[in-house]
């Protein structure tokens, strides 16, 4: 069985991941490398963390509704972790209700548009050289479990 075959169908998806793939899809167009559900530090989990061809990373925050949106509180402790910062939401969403110094995507299951690109703010050697590291183990995790997914590896 290939690893394509343990992919999750996006109909069993929770509207996030759904907005989640279709932005990765998008910048996976624009040559980065992407990964979901990412944690650049304790009490955060970043839906999308891409990586560029250059090295910059940039997060994405999904956002399904305007409930999820007006419940989050954390997002603004992402801004520290990426040199520059996403919402994803679909096309039905009040957009007016995101902040203007942010960037934006409007995506759904299969894909997205980036409408306005995020203010840059470039991480330090420092933070780069560990959320680089953090982006590669949580990629090969993934990848591993893909591929055996009996396993119960002790990495958390």
């Amino acid at each position: 069985m290939s690893i394509v075959e343990h992919a999750v169908p996006p109909l069993s998806l929770q509207p996030g991941q759904l907005l989640a793939r279709g932005a990765a899809r998008h910048l996976v167009s624009h040559g980065f490398a992407c990964v979901e559900e990412l944690v650049p530090t304790r009490g955060l989990r970043v839906d999308v963390m891409a990586l560029g061809p250059k090295g910059e990373i940039w997060v994405v925050e999904c956002k399904s509704s305007r409930a999820d949106y007006m419940s989050d509180s954390k997002w603004r402790g992402y801004l520290e972790w990426a040199d520059r910062f996403f919402w994803a939401v679909d096309s039905d969403f009040p957009t007016e209700l995101l902040p203007d110094d942010s960037g934006l995507i409007i995506a759904d299951a299969y894909g997205g548009e980036i409408i306005r690109m995020g203010p840059e703010s470039r991480l330090a050697a420092a933070r780069r050289k560990v959320m680089v590291q953090k982006f590669a183990f949580h990629a090969a995790r993934r990848l591993h479990l893909l591929r055996d997914p009996d396993m119960h590896p002790q990495w958390d």
